[in-house]
């Protein structure tokens, strides 16, 4: 197992285990295969555990086996504060306690705030004294190192690295994200701060494994050196010195090891521009059913009534290459779950943003496709919801 270091010099793991996605029987985890997945993951070098308070069970079937087999003091637990429900001071207090009854532990290595969206939203944490908090969780030791995970474009989560004084990060980042959600400018930009960065969705939940059109994979199967698709994407995220931990959501002990045999094999400088270019064109497969030809290079932001235009593209092109429901989530948390929404609907058509577009995309034209693909009354709920319930 390949490792990099954090803010304070401890050794992570390249490969992190994302427990999101146990097994589950009757819709419990199965407990008992978690455990022998997570044993080969800790026997391979695995030391970063990543959970949340909202994944049903996840936190509870972590500590469990980390008790059983004795191995707390050797892994980093890393899980996260539903902030969005979260409405006085005590709460915070209330939620990390049963975290802590459920991980059967006193002190949590990494802790986050989850899917944080925006400044607003800080600084609405702020006002409930969320800083004091964590600075007293540090000193305590309860909390050894404080972050926040991310889905949205970068020009708000550099804003959000800004925001406080924070000792890692999370993103959503691949291949196919590299200029979309935070990229690689974002990734650049955190790294740049001294934040580690932990990617989440390397894969985009097995969509770049599972479906792939057969043009991206003929490209990896004629390529002279022979990787599976999983193996590229670890590989391309590896090959940056930004990325500190990539998490993987395995539930088979295949899988574990195939990975941790790769994360022991992948690092820096292994990919050249050979490499890369067939990345590229992988990528070109991949978007060739897109509806918008947008890059997500950002100079049509920002917009003047706060539409996220690459993001919403990025989103109505997912819609053609992956799915309605993937399309739907992706579009959601990136425009709705915030204090100020992003959504397509608040486009007055200025067409401002077309002056500065270097592939001269009718963005107003393609936003009202957009809005009609991906803003439905199922948007419309949700966000309705999000709003009486202040979620954000």
């Amino acid at each position: 197992m390949n490792y990099r270091q954090d803010r304070y010099g401890n050794n992570l793991s390249i490969l992190g285990y994302g427990c999101m996605r146990f097994s589950r029987t009757g819709g419990k985890i199965d407990i008992d295969k978690a455990e022998q997945e997570i044993m080969a993951a800790f026997r391979g070098g695995v030391n970063y555990y990543d959970t949340a308070y909202v994944y049903s069970g996840s936190e509870a079937a972590l500590g469990e086996i980390l008790e059983r087999n004795r191995i707390r003091g050797q892994v980093a637990i890393a899980t996260k504060l539903p902030h969005y429900l979260i409405k006085t001071a005590d709460s915070m207090e209330k939620y990390f306690r049963e975290q802590l009854r459920r991980l059967r532990t006193d002190y949590v290595d990494y802790y986050l705030m989850h899917m944080l969206t925006d400044v607003k939203t800080w600084e609405r944490l702020k006002g409930l004294g969320i800083v004091e908090w964590l600075e007293q969780k540090k000193k305590s030791g309860e909390i050894r190192q404080a972050g926040f995970s991310y889905h949205g474009n970068a020009d708000m989560f550099c804003r959000l690295v800004d925001a406080y004084d924070w000792d890692f990060c999370q993103i959503q980042y691949n291949y196919m994200d590299e200029n979309t959600q935070a990229g690689r400018r974002g990734l650049q930009y955190a790294a740049a701060k001294g934040l580690p960065v932990i990617i989440m969705e390397p894969l985009r939940g097995g969509k770049l494994v599972n479906n792939l059109p057969k043009e991206a994979r003929a490209l990896f199967e004629n390529y002279p050196v022979k990787r599976s698709p999983a193996e590229w994407a670890f590989r391309w995220l590896w090959n940056q010195a930004e990325v500190t931990c990539v998490l993987s959501g395995m539930n088979s002990t295949e899988m574990v090891e195939q990975n941790v045999e790769t994360a022991s094999a992948g690092d820096l400088g292994e990919l050249g521009p050979d490499e890369e270019e067939m990345l590229r064109k992988v990528v070109q497969a991949i978007n060739a059913g897109m509806k918008v030809g947008c890059t997500g290079c950002g100079y049509c932001m920002p917009c003047p009534r706060n539409v996220d235009i690459p993001g919403t593209f990025a989103s109505y092109n997912r819609r053609y290459s992956e799915g309605k429901g993937a399309a739907f989530m992706e579009h959601f948390m990136c425009t709705a779950l915030r204090g100020t929404s992003a959504a397509a609907a608040n486009c007055i058509e200025c067409g401002k943003c077309e002056q500065h577009c270097p592939q001269h995309i009718e963005i107003r034209k393609e936003l009202k496709n957009a809005r009609r693909q991906l803003e439905g009354p199922a948007y419309k709920i949700g966000r309705k919801i999000v709003s009486l319930f202040r979620l954000y």
